[in-house]
């Protein structure tokens, strides 16, 4: 099929559960293409000489390579090509903004001047991810012979789990420390079920298992073990341990009952299942939930809040529909579900009874100047134009600062002003010999794969490190 052809096909559409039904379960919502979907998405790709999406890709996946696999038909070669430097595809492929990454720079759709006719390339990922799963065929890579060398990594979210993943097939005893009960860091507390199942995440850790990863739960470094205890036990110490410190507006009446972090609200909901009615863990379930904030957070916790049997689920958001951070997919699926959107709102007041408890919001209207340091258009207040909203429960889904667990425990790692580690950029080695850092701890709350990306960089620059050390030691 030459070039001019596979420019006329057009994108496939992968089949949804219907809005009407969805919201009433916790199911995943999009089904995933078949096997003929794959391969007629696959057929749109030019495979390019230059192949400037696996330049978009912060892990560097050989992209065209597995969507060829796909075309051919080969998928177990298809999941091999991924797996060489992304060991969480069926995540990626789930999550991951790819219409800001890889499919932002696909020639297919540059030529059409719309990303949203390029290439589909993280829902080929998925279907990858998902027959691999689902035909029992894991693609098991060589490892190495046993370095003798030991690397603790702190966190099991998306970077932990990378860095792990690495360095386990470069022959390194591999110690995961997780602080919850179950694996995957904000993948398993975050992000709901209906847009990553659990499933999914416990499949790739047990993948990871398999390679000899040895996972350690309900271990708080800084409280069950010091630092120090980690760092005179292992070789070196990767910290990944993530973005949990929730932040607030600092507007009056927060600390009224009804008004959850972000953090919080999805916590008891994904990982402790409050919205099973059989769960023990507590959830308030109002008839009107607020939820403050415009990024993919604040639609899982609108999304949430129907599902937990809400009559109404709002966003109010201090900027406009074309300034807000969240995935267009997300929002189409609020939408389609029956969230409202209140744009050009900032909450002035949380208001609430004499018993304590949230009654509504004071909200003021917004209107934008110029482009802030964010590149969006700064919101700001038109005086005089204030409104009021009822709600019975507010949710605040403005973003997250790294946990500040680690960085108490170790006073010589250099902080930003966000409370993030400060790290060599190409290596993540922080001032500390031996003691590395990346995700979200160093970033902020960021993507799942811009976390894998500073993951892989870490594993690289420990793997050199332990080398080095191990040569001098012969000598």
């Amino acid at each position: 099929m030459n070039a001019a052809t596979r420019l006329k096909l057009p994108p496939v559409v992968m089949p949804e559960q219907d809005p009407s039904e969805r919201v009433h379960n916790i199911r995943e919502v999009p089904f995933g293409f078949t096997p003929a979907m794959a391969v007629q998405e696959a057929q749109r790709c030019l495979h390019c000489t230059n192949q400037p999406c696996v330049e978009g890709c912060p892990v560097g996946v050989r992209i065209p390579d597995f969507i060829q696999a796909i075309e051919s038909g080969d998928y177990l070669a298809g999941i091999g090509i991924i797996k060489q430097t992304n060991l969480l595809p069926a995540v990626c492929g789930r999550v991951c903004p790819q219409e800001e990454q890889c499919q932002k720079d696909c020639t297919v759709g540059i030529a059409h001047g719309d990303v949203g006719q390029a290439v589909q390339i993280g829902k080929l990922e998925r279907f990858l991810a998902d027959w691999e799963r689902e035909n029992h065929a894991a693609v098991i890579p060589q490892i190495a012979p046993s370095t003798g060398k030991r690397v603790a990594v702190i966190g099991s979210g998306p970077a932990g789990l990378t860095v792990a993943g690495d360095l386990i097939k470069l022959g390194h005893a591999v110690t995961v420390f997780e602080a919850l009960h179950m694996p995957g860091g904000v993948l398993g507390y975050g992000i709901p079920e209906f847009r990553l199942p659990k499933e999914i995440v416990y499949a790739e850790v047990a993948y990871l298992t398999r390679l000899g990863v040895d996972f350690r739960y309900n271990t708080v470094i800084g409280k069950s073990l010091t630092v120090d205890e980690v760092r005179r036990d292992y070789d070196a110490v990767f910290i990944g341990s993530g973005a949990g410190l929730p932040n607030f507006l600092g507007i009056p009446g927060e600390s009224l009952l009804g008004v959850y972090s972000a953090n919080e609200y999805l916590t008891r909901a994904n990982l402790m299942h409050a919205y099973d009615e059989n769960s023990d863990t507590p959830i308030l379930h109002g008839k009107s939930v607020a939820v403050l904030g415009g990024g993919n957070v604040a639609m899982d916790s609108a999304r949430t809040a129907l599902r937990l049997g809400a009559h109404r689920a709002m966003v109010i958001y201090r900027r406009s529909e074309e300034e807000m951070p969240a995935r267009k997919e997300e929002y189409r699926h609020a939408v389609q579900e029956g969230v409202e959107f209140h744009f050009l709102q900032n909450p002035l007041e949380v208001l609430g009874n004499p018993e304590g408890w949230v009654t509504g919001l004071t909200l003021q209207e917004m209107q934008l100047g110029e482009p802030d340091e964010s590149g969006r258009r700064r919101p700001l207040p038109i005086p005089g134009q204030t409104s009021h909203t009822l709600a019975d429960i507010v949710v605040v889904a403005i973003g997250n600062n790294p946990n500040p667990l680690i960085p108490a425990a170790l006073p010589s790692l250099q902080m930003n002003r966000h409370g993030g580690i400060i790290t060599d950029e190409e290596t993540m080695e922080t001032p500390i010999p031996g003691v590395f850092a990346g995700g979200d701890i160093v970033l902020g709350a960021a993507t799942v794969i811009l976390a894998m990306g500073q993951g892989r960089k870490a594993a690289h620059a420990i793997h050199a490190l332990l080398m080095r050390t191990t040569e001098i030691a012969r000598d």
